[in-house]
């Protein structure tokens, strides 16, 4: 009797949410209309984000062994010097295992991290735990249907122990695609009236070849030194990239490596990669054919992450707590996808951040895309006007990652479509606010703008390559492709190549970027973009100046000179 009473006080504990609700939001997401409530005895499968038992510690290290002149530099970790800061306390696992028992509720699995946990639950129960309201939003454009509810609070005994429950309140996020585009006809002459750079074809400006590419940046084309240095193109949204594309990518571009150069498979969560021509998508061969097609003889993955049409942020937490747990992670890793800072809610968006901290201290180089609507968010959004403030893009603006814009033609001016700016939800790095190049874009910014963006956010993007008119063969076609999506995969290949030579001379990969970028080490390493903004939001946007700024970041690569810089 007593063990009875003993669990009945447990239920009774964790019997409901109350107070304030962790998350909330008044609305579904334009695009998404209520359908119907979630039936109480439908089994939904929920992620409980975990408190880490010393975050900071981690970020701590991840400093450390990325800082030029730290006595721990390129001293990367390993899987469980990761898991000793990101695994929870023992009274947070208490808790969770008194919750779990006093509900009936066993845990399916634990995250490679420690901090994910996953476990099913009735939509009754998850209601009434969670103080929620679980429903079906049908996404009008595509029909895909998702279970969200519009807040939810932490049960009695978790608070401080769970950070995130999800699903939750962020909305997966429909991605338009665009579509390539063909190349201009009649093929283009040197009457272009762009200025080109002396050692580039005028052609250059209107069809950017890995030829093009491969001089501009001063980029090897003899295959990478040592085959150790590895790289992962991620996969979501069932974005599947043709071996045949690629082939013909090579035959078409690439004449000198051999055609049957291709890239290894890895699955996570059900995802895959079948070869019907109507599935291939546009955004996966994109990806694949910058990164096979620039970084000579880098070995090259597909990460393909089980996922629907539309955005999911489990995609991003699958993918990476895959990356986590391998014994010898890849160097490099290059993202296209992401959302509006404001689409994801504060909590997730933090803890999908802290993933890319922990492959981070594994020496892994996460390079993402920054978005492709200049000040109005990832996608144009022609809602924002000139009474609202800037949308940053996530996971751009995320502090351990490394964010590319973009640039166009041959003379580099910034792209007008480059997402970049200031995050309205994590705060200026150290690595930033310990350097000049902020503060110095803000001094000349002056009160431009001023309560339109956030001056104590992290400053992004950081580095920039060219993003439009850029070759591609999708569907068997030659077409082109535009956008922070060319400019990611791109960025990640040179670091692939930099890896290589490092690896070869006895070196430590370069891990997470950001300190050696921010440090000064870089200056003059990169060419700098000085002309052209990022409008949006009934505004010109930022502008592109010397040094960096919230466009093309510290700007675009030079070969020989970030190799030098690197003590090669």
């Amino acid at each position: 009797m007593l063990s009875i009473a003993f669990l009945s006080l447990l239920a009774g504990l964790f019997a409901s949410a109350e107070g304030v609700p962790h998350e909330r939001r008044d609305n579904a997401p334009s695009g998404f209309v209520f359908t119907s409530p979630v039936p109480p005895t439908n089994v939904l499968p929920f992620r409980l984000a975990l408190t880490p038992q010393d975050f900071s510690g981690l970020e701590q290290a991840l400093y450390s062994v990325s800082t030029p002149g730290d006595a721990q530099y390129g001293k990367h970790l390993s899987l469980e010097e990761v898991q000793k800061f990101t695994t929870p306390t023992s009274a947070t696992m208490d808790a969770i295992t008194s919750f779990l028992s006093a509900h009936n509720l066993t845990q399916t699995r634990l995250s490679n991290g420690k901090n994910w946990l996953s476990v099913n639950i009735t939509a009754g129960d998850a209601n009434t735990l969670f103080g929620a309201n679980y429903s079906v939003f049908t996404h009008q454009e595509t029909g895909e249907k998702v279970i969200r509810t519009l807040e939810y609070s932490i049960p009695q005994g978790l608070e401080g122990h769970v950070q995130v429950v999800h699903p939750g309140t962020t909305f997966p996020q429909h991605i338009k695609r665009s579509k390539p585009k063909a190349i201009p006809s009649p093929p283009p002459t040197a009457t272009s009236n762009h200025s080109t750079r002396a050692s580039l074809p005028s052609s250059c400006n209107e069809n950017m070849t890995p030829a093009c590419l491969l001089e501009l940046y001063s980029i090897p084309t003899a295959l990478a030194p040592s085959k150790d240095s590895r790289l992962v193109v991620t996969s979501y949204i069932e974005e599947y990239v043709s071996t045949s594309d690629l082939k013909k990518f090579l035959q078409q571009y690439r004449t000198d490596l051999d055609p049957s150069t291709t890239f290894t498979l890895q699955t996570v969560a059900g995802g895959q990669n079948p070869q019907d021509p109507n599935a291939i998508g546009s955004e996966g061969d994109l990806d694949m054919q910058m990164t096979v097609g620039l970084a000579s003889g880098i070995p090259v993955t597909l990460l393909a992450t089980g996922d629907s049409d539309l955005l999911d942020p489990v995609g991003f937490i699958n993918s990476m707590d895959a990356l986590l747990a391998e014994s010898n992670p890849p160097q490099v890793v290059t993202i296209s996808y992401g959302w509006d800072e404001d689409f994801i809610s504060p909590a997730l968006s933090s803890m999908i951040c802290n993933s890319f901290a922990q492959v981070g201290a594994r020496g892994v180089s996460v390079i993402v895309a920054s978005g492709d609507g200049g000040v109005s968010g990832g996608h144009f959004n022609d809602s924002c006007t000139s009474s609202d403030p800037f949308i940053p893009a996530f996971p751009g603006t995320c502090p351990f990652v490394t964010a590319v814009g973009s640039t166009i033609y041959n003379n580099e001016t910034a792209a007008y479509f480059s997402s970049g700016g200031f995050s309205n939800l994590f705060a200026t790095p150290s690595y930033q606010s310990s350097s000049p190049y902020v503060s110095n874009y803000l001094k000349t910014l002056g009160n431009t703008y001023e309560g339109r963006y956030n001056a104590s956010g992290r400053a992004f993007p950081d580095v920039a390559t060219i993003g439009d008119y850029v070759a591609v063969v999708y569907q068997g076609s030659d077409l082109q492709q535009a956008g922070t999506s060319c400019s990611a995969p791109m960025f990640a290949a040179v670091v692939a190549l930099l890896n290589s030579e490092l690896l070869a001379a006895g070196k430590s990969v370069l891990g997470f970027l950001n300190p050696l970028l921010w440090s000064g080490k870089f200056d003059g390493a990169l060419n700098d973009v000085t002309t052209g903004s990022n409008p949006g939001c009934d505004s010109n946007g930022f502008s592109a100046s010397a040094g960096w700024d919230p466009v093309t970041g510290f700007g675009t690569p030079n070969y020989p000179k970030m190799k030098a810089a690197l003590g090669l």
